[in-house]
Protein backbone atom coordinates (compact mmCIF):
# COMPACT_ATOMS: atom_id res chain seq x y z
CA UNK A 1 0.00 0.00 0.00
CA UNK A 2 1.32 3.47 -0.88
CA UNK A 3 2.24 5.71 2.04
CA UNK A 4 0.01 8.68 2.86
CA UNK A 5 0.74 11.63 0.62
CA UNK A 6 -0.32 14.44 2.93
CA UNK A 7 1.70 15.67 5.87
CA UNK A 8 -1.55 16.10 7.75
CA UNK A 9 -2.24 12.38 7.51
CA UNK A 10 1.22 11.62 8.79
CA UNK A 11 0.79 14.16 11.58
CA UNK A 12 -2.32 12.28 12.68
CA UNK A 13 -0.16 9.18 13.05
CA UNK A 14 2.04 11.24 15.36
CA UNK A 15 -0.88 12.04 17.65
CA UNK A 16 -1.75 8.35 17.88
CA UNK A 17 1.92 7.43 18.38
CA UNK A 18 1.90 9.51 21.56
CA UNK A 19 -0.93 7.33 22.85
CA UNK A 20 -4.00 5.54 21.47
CA UNK A 21 -6.59 8.24 21.06
CA UNK A 22 -10.11 9.18 20.00
CA UNK A 23 -10.83 11.31 16.96
CA UNK A 24 -12.25 14.17 18.99
CA UNK A 25 -9.21 14.21 21.32
CA UNK A 26 -6.89 14.22 18.30
CA UNK A 27 -8.84 17.17 16.89
CA UNK A 28 -8.46 19.06 20.15
CA UNK A 29 -4.71 18.34 20.24
CA UNK A 30 -4.35 19.41 16.61
CA UNK A 31 -6.23 22.64 17.35
CA UNK A 32 -4.23 23.48 20.48
CA UNK A 33 -2.81 27.02 20.16
CA UNK A 34 0.32 25.92 22.07
CA UNK A 35 0.95 23.19 19.49
CA UNK A 36 -0.09 22.85 15.86
CA UNK A 37 -3.15 25.11 16.11
CA UNK A 38 -1.37 28.11 14.55
CA UNK A 39 -0.04 25.92 11.73
CA UNK A 40 -3.06 23.85 10.65
CA UNK A 41 -6.82 24.09 10.89
CA UNK A 42 -8.98 21.06 10.12
CA UNK A 43 -12.68 20.34 10.41
CA UNK A 44 -13.69 17.40 12.57
CA UNK A 45 -15.41 15.70 9.62
CA UNK A 46 -12.22 15.95 7.54
CA UNK A 47 -10.20 14.54 10.44
CA UNK A 48 -12.48 11.49 10.72
CA UNK A 49 -12.24 10.94 6.95
CA UNK A 50 -8.43 11.01 7.13
CA UNK A 51 -8.39 8.67 10.13
CA UNK A 52 -10.61 6.27 8.17
CA UNK A 53 -8.22 6.46 5.22
CA UNK A 54 -5.27 5.69 7.50
CA UNK A 55 -7.14 2.74 8.99
CA UNK A 56 -7.95 1.39 5.50
CA UNK A 57 -4.28 1.74 4.56
CA UNK A 58 -3.26 -0.37 7.57
CA UNK A 59 -1.49 2.40 9.50
CA UNK A 60 -4.12 2.53 12.25
CA UNK A 61 -6.39 0.01 13.88
CA UNK A 62 -9.38 0.69 16.09
CA UNK A 63 -11.09 -0.71 19.07
CA UNK A 64 -14.49 0.38 20.31
CA UNK A 65 -15.50 1.40 23.78
CA UNK A 66 -19.14 1.36 24.77
CA UNK A 67 -20.62 4.53 26.27
CA UNK A 68 -23.73 4.84 28.33
CA UNK A 69 -26.60 6.34 26.28
CA UNK A 70 -24.23 7.10 23.36
CA UNK A 71 -22.82 5.21 20.40
CA UNK A 72 -19.54 3.38 21.06
CA UNK A 73 -16.35 5.42 20.60
CA UNK A 74 -13.50 4.40 18.31
CA UNK A 75 -10.07 4.35 19.90
CA UNK A 76 -7.29 4.61 17.29
CA UNK A 77 -4.07 2.61 17.70
CA UNK A 78 -0.88 2.87 15.65
CA UNK A 79 0.17 -0.26 13.76
CA UNK A 80 3.83 -1.23 13.29
CA UNK A 81 3.53 -0.10 9.64
CA UNK A 82 2.10 3.23 10.81
CA UNK A 83 4.94 3.69 13.26
CA UNK A 84 7.56 2.94 10.60
CA UNK A 85 6.10 5.37 8.06
CA UNK A 86 5.70 8.07 10.70
CA UNK A 87 9.30 7.76 11.94
CA UNK A 88 10.63 7.87 8.36
CA UNK A 89 8.53 10.95 7.57
CA UNK A 90 9.37 12.89 10.73
CA UNK A 91 13.11 12.58 10.10
CA UNK A 92 13.05 13.51 6.39
CA UNK A 93 13.60 17.14 5.33
CA UNK A 94 11.04 18.78 3.08
CA UNK A 95 11.94 18.85 -0.59
CA UNK A 96 11.10 22.47 -1.41
CA UNK A 97 11.00 25.85 0.28
CA UNK A 98 7.25 26.21 0.00
CA UNK A 99 6.80 23.13 2.19
CA UNK A 100 8.89 24.64 4.97
CA UNK A 101 6.08 26.83 6.29
CA UNK A 102 3.64 23.97 6.84
CA UNK A 103 5.09 20.51 6.46
CA UNK A 104 8.42 21.23 8.10
CA UNK A 105 6.78 22.99 11.05
CA UNK A 106 4.66 19.89 11.66
CA UNK A 107 7.67 17.59 11.34
CA UNK A 108 9.64 19.75 13.75
CA UNK A 109 6.76 19.66 16.25
CA UNK A 110 6.76 15.87 16.32
CA UNK A 111 10.54 15.48 16.03
CA UNK A 112 10.89 17.68 19.10
CA UNK A 113 8.40 15.49 20.95
CA UNK A 114 10.30 12.36 19.97
CA UNK A 115 13.68 13.59 21.26
CA UNK A 116 16.22 16.39 21.07
CA UNK A 117 18.41 14.07 18.99
CA UNK A 118 15.73 13.49 16.35
CA UNK A 119 14.88 17.21 16.24
CA UNK A 120 18.58 18.08 15.85
CA UNK A 121 18.97 15.50 13.06
CA UNK A 122 15.91 16.90 11.25
CA UNK A 123 17.22 20.45 11.57
CA UNK A 124 20.66 19.42 10.27
CA UNK A 125 19.25 17.55 7.28
CA UNK A 126 16.90 20.44 6.47
CA UNK A 127 19.79 22.88 6.72
CA UNK A 128 21.78 20.74 4.24
CA UNK A 129 18.79 20.70 1.91
CA UNK A 130 18.52 24.50 2.13
CA UNK A 131 22.23 24.93 1.37
CA UNK A 132 21.70 22.84 -1.77
CA UNK A 133 18.76 25.04 -2.82
CA UNK A 134 20.80 28.17 -2.11
CA UNK A 135 23.74 27.00 -4.22
CA UNK A 136 21.39 26.22 -7.11
CA UNK A 137 19.71 29.64 -6.92
CA UNK A 138 23.06 31.43 -6.75
CA UNK A 139 24.33 29.50 -9.75
CA UNK A 140 21.23 30.33 -11.78
CA UNK A 141 21.47 34.01 -10.76
CA UNK A 142 25.09 34.08 -11.96
CA UNK A 143 24.05 32.52 -15.29
CA UNK A 144 21.35 35.16 -15.67
CA UNK A 145 24.00 37.89 -15.22
CA UNK A 146 26.09 36.31 -17.98
CA UNK A 147 23.06 36.25 -20.31
CA UNK A 148 22.17 39.84 -19.42
CA UNK A 149 18.84 38.80 -17.90
CA UNK A 150 18.34 41.40 -15.20
CA UNK A 151 14.83 40.30 -14.20
CA UNK A 152 15.80 36.63 -14.04
CA UNK A 153 18.77 37.50 -11.84
CA UNK A 154 16.51 39.52 -9.53
CA UNK A 155 14.08 36.61 -9.22
CA UNK A 156 16.82 34.18 -8.29
CA UNK A 157 18.44 36.65 -5.90
CA UNK A 158 15.05 37.02 -4.21
CA UNK A 159 14.73 33.25 -3.87
CA UNK A 160 18.28 33.03 -2.54
CA UNK A 161 17.38 35.68 0.05
CA UNK A 162 14.36 33.64 1.13
CA UNK A 163 16.54 30.55 1.54
CA UNK A 164 19.08 32.54 3.56
CA UNK A 165 16.22 33.62 5.84
CA UNK A 166 15.17 29.97 6.17
CA UNK A 167 18.72 29.04 7.15
CA UNK A 168 18.81 31.80 9.78
CA UNK A 169 15.48 30.55 11.15
CA UNK A 170 16.76 26.94 11.25
CA UNK A 171 19.78 28.17 13.23
CA UNK A 172 17.43 29.90 15.66
CA UNK A 173 15.35 26.72 16.02
CA UNK A 174 18.44 24.68 16.77
CA UNK A 175 19.65 27.18 19.35
CA UNK A 176 16.32 27.42 21.15
CA UNK A 177 15.51 23.70 21.08
CA UNK A 178 18.98 22.63 22.18
CA UNK A 179 18.85 25.09 25.10
CA UNK A 180 15.62 23.61 26.50
CA UNK A 181 15.70 21.58 29.67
Amino acid sequence: MAPPSLSLELALLGFVRQQPNYGYAIHQALSNPAGLGPVWQIKLSQLYALLGKLEEAGYLTTSTEPQENKPPRKLFHLTPEGETIFLQWVQTPVSNGRSLRLDFLVKLYFAHQESKKIAARLLASQRAQCHSWLAAEQEIAAEEVERGQVYGRLVHQFRAGQIQAMLAWLDQCEEELSGEN
